[in-house]
């Protein structure tokens, strides 16, 4: 039965689909280039599906290629192959984490976005998403009597659901790049932790409860839990107003740096503490 064509009991608030879910999200996060398809639409000239990334490679060069032409036409930079596919990757992941933390986050609910529902226009970095129905939540969420709905017992029976979602998404794509990144598993994985984690963070800091998005992704990713090879891992900096802001080291690059050596991003390896604190005083 799809979550769509529930009828609700009467006097009972109509159900949310995961189509609302995702549509109230992308309203909310501007920089998540996310179009959500209406139930029946056919998407099939969206563009290619993450499972065709993950299994052709002529599909994968134009995906690179698409992202090497717009570094070219933003920074005036000719990037290195694998550079090019490390943004690409790095939009990607972060992309497709947060259509699955941010139901988690926002509503206590983890959907699984199949490989197949995903579609990305390689022109315009649009992805258009026709949701599935399929979703996790605790016994207590309005819609855990749909047959779609996966009930589970407690908070971290949640997160694992969570890890693992993401995980299964990503894997056949991180195999099928990692030649041309140029990386190992460890450090693929890296930056899928990575944008896990910051897709969170960023949620927290747009709603103005940073402090509980922190403490969130810590507990989703509390340390190495496989596959990912390392934890939320946040620390705290104090400008000299005496507050303190939250910060943490990526442990997956995004290469960022080598297209604007001057503007390495916060959380890059690459900058120190005095300029994370200049920024935060900017």
């Amino acid at each position: 039965m799809s979550l769509a064509l529930t009828t609700p009991p009467t006097g009972a608030p109509p159900r949310r689909t995961l189509g609302d879910v995702y549509r109230g999200l992308t309203d909310l996060c501007e920089v998540l280039s996310v179009r959500v398809a209406e139930p029946g639409e056919d998407v099939a000239q969206a563009g290619v599906t993450a499972a065709e990334l993950a299994a052709e490679p002529a599909v994968l060069e134009a995906f690179v290629d698409a992202e090497a032409g717009r570094i070219q036409d933003r920074h005036t930079v000719a990037p290195r192959r694998d550079v090019a596919a490390s943004r690409a990757l790095h939009d990607y992941a972060w992309s497709v984490a947060l259509l699955m933390s941010g139901p988690w986050y926002l509503e206590r609910r983890v959907p699984r976005i199949r490989p197949e529902e995903l579609r990305l226009d390689l022109g315009s970095s649009v992805f258009t998403l026709a949701p599935g129905t399929d979703f996790a939540c605790l016994p207590d969420d309005s819609d855990a009597d749909l047959p779609t709905a996966l009930t589970v017992p407690h908070e971290e029976a949640l997160r694992v659901e969570l890890r693992r979602a993401v995980a299964d998404h990503m894997a056949p794509l991180l195999e099928a790049i990692g030649p041309l990144v140029r990386r190992g598993p460890r450090a693929l994985w890296g930056m899928v932790s990575d944008d896990l984690v910051s897709g969170i963070w960023y949620l927290g800091r747009i709603l103005g409860r940073e402090g509980d998005a922190v403490r969130a992704a810590t507990e989703l990713l509390p340390g190495s839990v496989a596959p990912y090879p390392g934890g939320a891992d946040f620390r705290y900096l104090t400008t000299p107003d005496g507050q303190r802001h939250p910060t943490r080291t990526r442990a997956g690059c995004c290469m960022y740096y080598t297209i604007r050596p001057d503007e390495a991003c916060s959380t890059c390896p690459r900058t120190c503490d005095a300029e994370r604190l200049r920024r935060l005083q900017g």
